[in-house]
């Protein structure tokens, strides 16, 4: 026999506050997120494209976020390095299953000052910062020993003092033109607000989408 899924309420409750500005309500998601989430909240899944137009997944974590946009660094020779930067445009998505929540986001993407990724790879640990030496991010590698013997060549040359950083290892900052938060509602009817802008100097406007 079918199953017969229970009629929906009438009256459903909506739990995503508006606020004139979206990065107040996610401020407070991700830190109620950074809270409830058992591990990395502030993974998130980024979304590039290929010249060919051929669309590229990968979990990322974000690094900071204000005003001026969401930060996340990489090796600029790796795949999503090399398709950033023939093709600065962008979209991430935050899904923190403790919370029943997601955050979408889209738009262009520029690279981050030097300064600014000087002062985050200074952060890492020495082991991390080995690693971005070693790595040929996202290229064919023939054995395990083989990254194992290049980690312990740039661990033997940067055996004393700080680690500096790499040429081709930086940052990226998205500058969402669209930013959506959905809330797992009963039956389906899940809540999604959604903020649009023109570009980044223009006023936010909101909508709410049906589920």
């Amino acid at each position: 026999m079918p199953v017969v899924e229970p009629r929906p309420p009438l009256h459903i409750v909506v739990m995503i506050r508006e606020t004139a500005d979206p990065l107040t309500l996610f401020a407070e998601w991700y830190a109620e997120a950074e809270k409830s989430e058992p591990n990395d909240p502030s993974a998130l899944a980024l979304a590039t494209v290929a010249a060919d137009g051929t669309p590229s997944n990968r979990m990322v974590l974000l690094k900071g976020y204000d005003e001026a946009g969401f930060v996340f660094y990489s090796n600029y020779e790796s795949r999503k390095g090399r398709q950033l930067l023939a093709h600065p445009k962008a979209a991430m998505l935050f899904h923190w299953k403790s919370l029943r929540r997601q955050v979408r986001l889209e738009g262009p993407v520029s690279q981050t000052t030097a300064e600014e990724a000087d002062a985050y790879f200074a952060t890492r640990a020495r082991g991390s910062q080995i690693g971005a030496w070693a790595s040929d991010q996202s290229r064919p590698l023939e054995s395990r020993f083989a990254l194992e013997k290049r980690v312990a060549e740039f661990g033997a040359r940067h055996l004393i003092g700080t680690v500096p950083r790499p040429p081709h290892w930086s940052g990226f900052r998205l500058h969402p033109l669209l930013i959506e938060f959905w809330q797992d509602q009963p039956f389906r009817l899940h809540d999604r607000l959604e903020y649009r802008r023109a570009d980044a100097a223009s006023p936010w406007s909101t909508q709410t989408l049906y589920p």
